[in-house]
């Protein structure tokens, strides 16, 4: 018997800085890339899943958030999939569109991550939580939270 064939992922995605009215962020540990940080990240399920809905499925995923205050800021990155993460997609894919949410949260609250996607997470002061990331669109990402928090 042959294992069963995974779908392509889909080259549209999600960016959600989850973060505290104090401009705390949340970062987690890639499993797969052990240093690699990052915000909640993920591809769309089907081509017809709406963004709102696919940032809410990431973040219950990878973190077991279900709630706080969602906005969508706007913001859509084109950029290069990583050549090492580029089988995952149909091939000629070679770029990604990224939509960038932020998801406010009270304060610090309890996460709860995939194993199998995430080795550890930190809350980290904005500036220094956007130093962290290893994506360049995410740390930019992050470096556009104050402008959000103040409007």
């Amino acid at each position: 018997m042959s294992p069963p064939v995974r779908p392509f992922k889909i080259p549209e995605s999600v960016l959600v800085v989850v973060h505290t009215p104090a401009a705390e962020v949340l970062l987690i540990e890639r499993a797969d890339r052990p240093g690699f940080w990052q915000s909640v990240t993920g591809s769309k399920d089907r081509p017809d899943e709406p963004l709102e809905a696919t940032a809410w499925r990431e973040l219950e995923e990878e973190t077991g958030i279900t709630a706080g205050t969602l906005r969508d800021w706007g913001l859509a990155n084109v950029y290069e999939i990583y050549p090492v993460w580029r089988h995952r997609y149909a091939p000629g894919v070679t770029h990604n569109t990224e939509h960038v949410f932020g998801l406010t949260v009270p304060g610090r609250v309890p996460v709860r991550l995939a194993p199998r996607e995430h080795l550890r997470h930190e809350w980290l002061p904005w500036r220094e939580a956007a130093d962290r990331c290893f994506s360049p669109s995410n740390a930019e990402a992050i470096l556009q939270l104050p402008r959000y928090l103040a409007g």
